[in-house]
C-alpha cells in the first residue's frame, strides 16, 4: 500500500501575502469549497481576530459542511505573559475551527534579534501555546519559523524546539524554509536526520520559492520522511510564492507513487486552478506545469507528427489526468500536421495533399510573419480554415467606422464610434459611447447588430491586450492586439494586427463577433426558413 500525504493548504492566509493577491470574505469562501472538493485535508483560513473578513470568513465556513479541516492562524503567546490571557491565542479558540497552526521561532538569531528573549522562554512561549489549544480541544500543527537556517546555525536548539513542541501535543512538526533560500540536498539531509531522531513525529514541510526550488524542495523533504505538504494554489505567497501545490500534488500522486487526494478529485487540479486565478484576479501563467494552457501544447511540426502516432512521444503524462488537455499550435512553424490535428478537432474536413489545404498553410505562415498569433487565438484560427473550407456566410458585410474622441480642461475624454454595416442588403448605422475607443466601437457594432442577432447580448469582452512587435518604431509601431470574448458556455480568443491600434482592435473586435455568430442565420433567413416551413412560398 502507497504511503498518504497530508495536503494542508495556505492559498487562504499565505497565499494572500502576495503582491497583488487580496481576496474578500465571499472570495475565501468560494475558494474553500474549490479546495475541499479538489479534497485537500486542510484549508488554513487566515488570522481570526486580526481583521473583520478573517473574522467573517470563520464565522462563516462552519455552514458549508466542508470535509477539509478549517485552519485558524496564530503566533505563540506573547513572552512573559500566560497563554490563557494572549488575545491571539483567545481568538483562535474563539473561531470555531478545528485545528490551529502555530507559529514559532526555531532560529536562535530570530530568539535573540526578532523576540529579543531568551532561548528558554522562547521554548515556554512555544509549549504553553500548544498545551493551551490542545486542553481546548484543537489540533494543532505547529509551524517551526526559518527552521532549516536555524538548523544549520544551531542544530541543537532547532531540534530542542521541535521536541519541545512534540512534547506540548503538537500534532504536526512543520520545518519552514522561510527565506527559501535551503537547497534540495540539504532539506534531505536535515529531514533524514530528524525523521531518525523523531521517529514517532509527523513532519510537515512547508517551503518558500525565493530560490525557484520550492517544489523540489518539497519532494526532497517527502523523500527524507515528511508526510505532510504544506503550500498554496499557483504558487501564490510572499516575495516569489510558496510551493505550488498544482505542481506537488500531481507529482508525489502520478510519479512517485504516494496518495493525496482521489484520483477523480486529480481531474478537477486545472480547473481548480484557473478557478482560483479567477478570483484572485491575477493571471496564471500559461507556461505553467500540469494546469497551464501550454503545458501540454505542441507547435514545432515534427513534433505534432509524433504525438499524432502516440502522445507519449512528447507528453510525460496524459493531460486529462490532471484535467488539462493537449493543444496543437498553429504558427509560422506549423507543419500540415498542426492544421490537420486543428481541423480535426474543430470537426473540419482538411486534406493535406490539396491545393486549397497549402494555401492555407502558406497564409497562415505569412500572416504569423506579419506579426498574427494564432497560437493564441484559437477563434480567428478557426475562421481563417472554415472559410478556406467554404464553410463561413457571411452574416453581415463592414463598410466603415468612425471615431469621435473629445478631451477638454474640465471634462474627461469621451469616445464615440459610428459604424456602418450592411445586413440583409440594408445599411445600418449606428452610434454609440464608451469609455474608451475599443469599448466605444464594441457598443456601437452590437448596437447594429443586436436586432438581427440576439445571442450577442449574452456574450462580453473580458480581457483585452495589446503587444508592441516593433519598439524601434516607438509610437508607429506596428501592434498586435487579442481580445478575449466570454459567453455563458465559453471562452474565445480573436486576434488583430496593424501600425494603427484602433484598426488592430476593430479587426480582432469583429472577428470575436463572427466567431459568436458561427451556426446563426440573420432575421430575414430566419423568417423565410418558417416561411418555407409552412408551405407560404411558392416555388
Amino acid at each position: 500500500m502507497s504511503a498518504s500525504i497530508s495536503i494542508f493548504d495556505t492559498t487562504l492566509r499565505d497565499g494572500t501575502q502576495g503582491e497583488g493577491v487580496s481576496l474578500s470574505a465571499d472570495d475565501k469562501l468560494k475558494i474553500a469549497k474549490k479546495l475541499d472538493d479538489l479534497g485537500v485535508q486542510y484549508i488554513e483560513g487566515g488570522i481570526p481576530g486580526s481583521n473583520s473578513k478573517d473574522i467573517e470568513f470563520f464565522k462563516r465556513v462552519q455552514s458549508l459542511g466542508l470535509n477539509a479541516k478549517i485552519t485558524a492562524f496564530g503566533n505563540t503567546r506573547r513572552k512573559n505573559t500566560e497563554a490563557s490571557q494572549d488575545a491571539n491565542l483567545k481568538s483562535i479558540i474563539d473561531s470555531g475551527s478545528q485545528a490551529a497552526t502555530l507559529v514559532g521561532k526555531s532560529w536562535d538569531f530570530h530568539v535573540y534579534t526578532a523576540l529579543q528573549t531568551t532561548l528558554d522562554e522562547n521554548l515556554a512561549m512555544i509549549y504553553d501555546s500548544i498545551s493551551f489549544l490542545k486542553q481546548n480541544g484543537l489540533e494543532v500543527v505547529f509551524d517551526a519559523e526559518h527552521f532549516f537556517d536555524g538548523y544549520k546555525n544551531n542544530p541543537e536548539y532547532a531540534v530542542a524546539v521541535l521536541r519541545k513542541a512534540k512534547d506540548a501535543g503538537a500534532d504536526w512538526l512543520t520545518m519552514c524554509d522561510t527565506n527559501g533560500g535551503t537547497l534540495p540536498h540539504e532539506i534531505y539531509d536535515i529531514v533524514s536526520t530528524l525523521s531518525s531522531n523523531l521517529p514517532q513525529a509527523n513532519l510537515s514541510i512547508h517551503t518558500h520559492n525565493d530560490c525557484e526550488l520550492a517544489v523540489a524542495n518539497t519532494l526532497s523533504a517527502i523523500q527524507a520522511g515528511a508526510r505532510q505538504v504544506q503550500g498554496t494554489i499557483n504558487g501564490y505567497g510572499e516575495r516569489c510564492g510558496n510551493a505550488n501545490l498544482c505542481s506537488i500534488i500531481p507529482t508525489l500522486q502520478l510519479k512517485m507513487g504516494y496518495d493525496c487526494i482521489e484520483p477523480a478529485s486529480l481531474a478537477q487540479l486545472a480547473n481548480t486552478a484557473r478557478y482560483v486565478s479567477e478570483i484572485a484576479n491575477v493571471h496564471m501563467p500559461v507556461n505553467q506545469p500540469y494546469v497551464g494552457n501550454a503545458a501540454f501544447a505542441h507547435k514545432g511540426g515534427i513534433h505534432v507528427s509524433a504525438i499524432l502516432r502516440d502522445s507519449r512521444t512528447y507528453e510525460h503524462i496524459e493531460p486529462e489526468l490532471v484535467g488539462n488537455k493537449q493543444r496543437i499550435l498553429v504558427s509560422e512553424l506549423a507543419g500540415q500536421s498542426n492544421i490537420l490535428s486543428k481541423a480535426q478537432e474543430m470537426g473540419l474536413a482538411f486534406d493535406p495533399s490539396n491545393e486549397q489545404s497549402r494555401k492555407v498553410i502558406d497564409k497562415i505562415k505569412d500572416l504569423e510573419h506579419q506579426g498574427y498569433q494564432f497560437e493564441a487565438a484559437d477563434a480567428s484560427l478557426e475562421l481563417l480554415l472554415r472559410e478556406a473550407n467554404g464553410q463561413i456566410t457571411e452574416l453581415f458585410n463592414f463598410e466603415s467606422f468612425k471615431m469621435l474622441i473629445e478631451k477638454n480642461s474640465s471634462n474627461s475624454v469621451i469616445c464615440e464610434a459610428f459604424v456602418k454595416l450592411k445586413i440583409d442588403g440594408e445599411s445600418v448605422y449606428t452610434a454609440a459611447e464608451g469609455n474608451g475607443p475599443v469599448n466605444a466601437l464594441d457598443n456601437a457594432l452590437r448596437k447594429a447588430l443586436s436586432q438581427s442577432f440576439p445571442i450577442l447580448k449574452e456574450m462580453h469582452l473580458s480581457d483585452y491586450k495589446v503587444r508592441v512587435l516593433d519598439e524601434k518604431d516607438a509610437t508607429a509601431a506596428k501592434v498586435r492586439v487579442l481580445i478575449e470574448s466570454k459567453n455563458v458556455e465559453r471562452t474565445w480568443t480573436t486576434v488583430g494586427v496593424s501600425t494603427n491600434v484602433i484598426e488592430a482592435s476593430w479587426e480582432a473586435l469583429v472577428d470575436s463577433i463572427r466567431y459568436a455568430l458561427l451556426g446563426q442565420s440573420t432575421q430575414n433567413e430566419k423568417e423565410l426558413n418558417i416561411n418555407e416551413q409552412h408551405g407560404l412560398i411558392n416555388h
